[in-house]
């Protein structure tokens, strides 16, 4: 099974609004998030990723089919501060979950963006949060923090990591 993260292009939209419903039908059972009379959620606006230099789409492939989607912000929604790479959003379509494709997709972002990291997670999705313990500690090898955030920015699991290679 080969698993890669490949960028978004503008004519890739459709797609990710697609995968977006799944992932708010996902959420809703965590959360309420509303959904409209036509049987659809909102869909949020994603035209920064291709306005804004420092916000990521990709979307996961394993093998040649569609996967699932990563989006990659190249700034901390903790602090603001550049500098920090954000796991904004990260999804894995249900028949990929459990067979390591998550993992090996999240491995090719952090990959991608050498530097410091932060991965956070909301307080109800403790299987979220069980998944990048495992795969952020298999890929530093137990070397990151974690931290319960708690302010107007954020309530949840943040792990804290760099993906810069460690001199030997």
């Amino acid at each position: 099974m080969n698993v890669t993260i490949h960028p978004a292009r503008r004519d890739d939209i459709r797609t990710l609004e697609n995968l977006l419903q799944l992932y708010c039908y996902d959420f809703s059972e965590l959360m309420e998030v509303e959904m409209s009379e036509e049987g659809v959620f909102a869909k949020p606006s994603l035209e920064a990723y291709w306005t804004e230099d420092w916000r990521h789409a990709f979307l996961i492939r394993v093998d040649t089919k569609l996967g699932g989607f990563a989006f990659v912000h190249e700034r901390s929604r903790l602090t603001g501060a550049h500098g920090t790479f954000d796991m904004a959003e990260f999804f894995v379509l249900r028949q990929y979950r459990r067979r390591g494709v998550g993992g090996l997709a999240a491995f090719a972002a952090f990959e991608r963006f050498r530097g410091d990291w932060e991965v956070r997670q909301r307080s109800e999705n403790t299987n979220a949060t069980a998944f990048w313990r495992r795969a952020i500690g298999s890929y530093t090898r137990g070397n990151f923090e974690e931290v319960m955030w708690h302010d107007a920015t954020w309530q949840g699991p943040v792990q804290f990591f760099s993906s810069l290679p460690v001199a030997t």
